[in-house]
């Protein structure tokens, strides 16, 4: 896709986007938590409108000779519209005459308009359930659309109405169907800045930025491959995942997924659609995967993950705790705080878990931790990194800049493990890489694209850069007493300048001079200050 192109559909999803943002303020919905839940909702329905019409026109282009193309549908025999759907692709959802916009447009001044439009959007969802549905673990299957009017207390059929005609002006998506334009990021990206505050709901955790993503993918996958599978057990909206799949393909991976939030869950869908990546749906689960692992006993190629770094799981300690002598949990489980229990080290209870879940042959995966795990001295952290030695699975660590992530201040480095290293570990210090800029309230760091790739060629070249990266080996971190951390292997180098003895006298005695003067000032001061002690008086 040319630059110009993609510029052109960047601006016309944040126009639809701030018509629907407008529509919303105007009905009391203004940056509401539910007002994500709607715009992402209508911008999907206006997507599967415009990809199911972009399929259409490829097997009935005659329909669109017609003034009302969907009144032409609609009159076709029921038998010849059904056969629409072997000749239509598999991983599209599938519409009705009655589901098009055009339709809904023409019948908004028609009673309970409102329903109409929730009506709309939920058939569309039990239709196409089996290819949508989210699962969780104990089989119960959440829908692709809810009702979305039900929000507003009053006023709904306006509502409605105003929504659909926001998705009738000249903005359509067919052009870009077949471009891999990355639809999601824009939406995301986009309204992320209006919802992280505690009114509309901490939406920024489900956000990695871009920069580590695209480090993690590019590590990972040098090369190209073929029918992989990827995963992330903490899934959130799924950018790492989507990163990784655009790195190796859409059609040549299969993803997979599990995350304890349905919020979550439900946007991981929502970026599975917009990234041509509907058949990995089905592999999407919501539920807790350290008490509920949905995958478990399943392997994979590629693992990719950033972690809660701090979680309350007290409540499922002890369901946790009857699992710790199992393989999964070779290191064990964190201690419950007596006091602020948000602060558990949750990351380390999925560290194992990744590990667990790698394919032992051909297995890689890529860790968001907090920095401080590379160099702990003992404790569970410490177990882990023992055991990513005597796997020979530790390929490397980046140490990422402080603030890469806005919304914490938490320094956060990326572990890189691979099931069939080499036996060298690279070790990068990146944390001097990078530029402040304000986000919102809060200072983020930002890479720009020379350093990003010049951190992932260091990498795959195994490269050695002074005061940058270090490449050792197993042997070499277990002298270091298991330290990850690049700095405590670089070479401490002393520049050394030859003089002569006739300089160096000289020297000497301008040092003799310098701190003869230094302690006849310092006698001087130590006088005055006496002196004005004595002469202070109580009166």
């Amino acid at each position: 896709m040319t630059v110009e192109k993609t510029r052109k559909h960047i601006a016309q999803t944040k126009e639809l986007i701030d018509d629907l943002k407008a529509v919303c303020a105007n009905y009391g919905l203004g940056n509401d938590g539910n007002e994500f839940k709607i715009i992402t909702q209508i911008f999907l329905y206006k997507y599967l409108n415009d990809k199911f019409t972009y399929e259409l026109r490829k097997v009935k282009p005659e329909i669109f000779k017609s003034e009302d193309w969907v009144e032409a549908l609609k009159a076709l025999p029921e038998d010849e519209y059904k056969k629409l759907e072997f000749q239509i692709e598999s991983d599209i959802a599938f519409l009705k005459p009655e589901h098009f916009i055009p339709y809904l447009f023409n019948r908004q001044d028609q009673p309970d308009f409102a329903k109409r439009l929730d009506e709309t959007l939920l058939d569309i969802a039990a239709t196409n359930n089996d290819l949508f549905a989210v699962t969780t673990p104990d089989g119960v299957k959440i829908r692709l659309f809810e009702p979305i009017t039900e929000y507003v207390s009053s006023k709904r059929d306006a509502f409605a109405k105003a929504l659909i005609n926001k998705l009738v002006n000249d903005i359509n998506f067919e052009d870009v169907m077949t471009e891999g334009f990355d639809f999601f990021s824009t939406i995301f990206e986009y309204l992320i800045k209006d919802y992280n505050n505690d009114a509309g709901g901490k939406y920024a955790e489900y956000y990695t930025p871009h920069a580590v993503s695209k480090i993690m993918a590019a590590i990972l996958v040098p090369e190209p491959v073929e029918n992989v599978t990827i995963f992330d057990p903490s899934a959130g909206s799924g950018t790492l995942l989507m990163t990784l799949a655009h790195a190796i393909g859409a059609n040549k991976c299969t993803v997979y997924s599990q995350d304890i939030s349905q919020k979550s869950s439900n946007l991981l869908r929502l970026n599975l659609v917009l990234n041509n990546l509907v058949h990995s749906i089905q592999n999407v689960i919501q539920g807790n995967t350290m008490t509920n692992p949905y995958h478990r006993g399943k392997t994979f190629n590629y693992i990719v993950s950033n972690p809660p770094f701090k979680l309350d799981f007290s409540d499922d300690i002890d369901e946790l705790n009857k699992k710790v002598n199992q393989e999964r949990f070779f290191a064990g489980i964190p201690n419950v705080p007596k006091k602020a229990k948000s602060k558990m080290a949750i990351y380390s209870m999925f560290l194992q878990h990744i590990m667990y879940s790698l394919d032992k042959n051909k297995g890689k995966a890529a860790i968001v931790i907090p920095t401080g795990f590379i160099t702990a001295q003992s404790g569970i952290d410490k177990k882990i990194r023992e055991e990513m030695i005597a796997r020979n699975m530790l390929a490397g660590v980046v140490s990422m800049p402080s603030n890469i992530f806005a919304t914490t201040g938490t320094n956060v480095s990326i572990v890189f493990l691979d099931t069939q290293n080499d036996g060298n570990v690279v070790l990068i210090d990146a944390s001097n890489l990078g530029r402040t800029v304000k986000d919102g309230k809060n200072q983020k760091t930002v890479l720009d694209p020379k350093e990003e790739q010049q951190i992932i060629e260091t990498f795959i070249n195994n490269d050695a850069i002074d005061d940058f990266s270090v490449v050792v080996s197993y042997d070499d971190i277990k002298a270091k007493n298991y330290s990850l951390s690049a700095g405590q292997y670089f070479e401490v180098k002393i520049e050394y300048v030859d003089i002569t003895g006739e300089e160096f006298d000289s020297k000497l005695k301008d040092f003799e001079s310098n701190l003869n003067l230094l302690f006849a000032e310092s006698d001087k001061l130590e006088k005055e200050i006496n002196d004005n002690l004595n002469a202070l008086r109580y009166d």
